[in-house]
């Protein structure tokens, strides 16, 4: 007896010691649907911050010219020439001018420096970029310089004189944007493309439900589709269509 109940307390123990000796199971949850558009947004960051800091700053000086008429030029022409010499202030004539000053090749400085005008007013604005800023003011000066000088050659017969009325001078500040704007840029763009991955992806393929079962031919339907199967192919045709009624030549022939 004593025996017995020293096998039936034992019993209890190696159970609980069974039991804890199992690990639950982890279960993992699922990510939202929505999840691209923050790790997008968030990308779009990490990569415009990522280009605003290491790409070096870029400055931009810039200078205007004016034309100006003679005494028998009317302003209206002024303002004509303003517009013609301002798309031929990047021309390779007037670059191989600016050139020797500004310490570059044409071809750099086509890259280089940009000219704009105002359809209301005979000036031109010379604009001339650099990693650097006083080579950007010396680009800008050089260019202004060289379309003065060849435009005037031909003042007596324009009747249009193109004069400096600024130099540019070196900028302190930078042109390009800051490391933050560029990384607000980055994540506006990056959450535009999530958002626009949501509303174009595919949809989800739907799943039969659970416990559907196929119909399966009951009893009554068994014979009917056995008679079918072993009829031949002009006997199969004539049988009647479902929910039509029989005619009684067809039932005597059944029979």
């Amino acid at each position: 007896m004593a025996d017995s109940a020293e096998k039936k307390s034992e019993k209890p123990e190696k159970k609980a010691d069974h039991r804890s000796g199992k690990r639950p199971g982890r279960r993992f949850t699922r990510p939202p649907v929505w999840w691209p558009l923050p790790a997008c947004a968030v990308l779009g960051l990490a990569a415009g911050g990522a280009y605003g800091v290491f790409k070096a700053p870029e400055y931009a000086a810039t200078s205007y010219v004016v034309a100006v008429p003679d005494d028998t030029t009317e302003p209206a022409t002024a303002l004509g020439f303003a517009q013609a010499y301002a798309r031929i202030a990047t021309s390779s004539s007037t670059l191989a001018y600016a050139q020797p000053r500004a310490g570059l090749t044409a071809r750099q400085l086509r890259t280089q420096v940009r000219a704009e005008t105002s359809p209301e007013s005979p000036m031109i604005a010379i604009t001339g970029t650099s990693t650097s800023p006083s080579e950007a003011a010396d680009i800008a000066n050089a260019v202004a310089d060289a379309l003065s000088l060849s435009s005037n050659q031909a003042a007596k017969n324009t009747g249009v004189q193109l004069l400096l009325f600024n130099q540019a001078v070196a900028p302190a500040d930078p042109a390009s944007p800051s490391a933050a704007i560029s990384g607000a840029v980055g994540m506006c763009a990056g959450g535009l493309l999530g958002g626009l991955w949501l509303l174009a992806r595919p949809g989800r393929a739907r799943r039969p439900e659970e416990g559907a079962a196929a119909p399966v031919a009951g009893p009554v339907d068994r014979p009917v589709a056995e008679h079918v199967a072993g009829a031949p192919a002009g006997e199969y045709a004539t049988l009647p269509a479902q929910g039509e009624p029989a005619s009684a030549k067809e039932k005597e022939s059944v029979r």
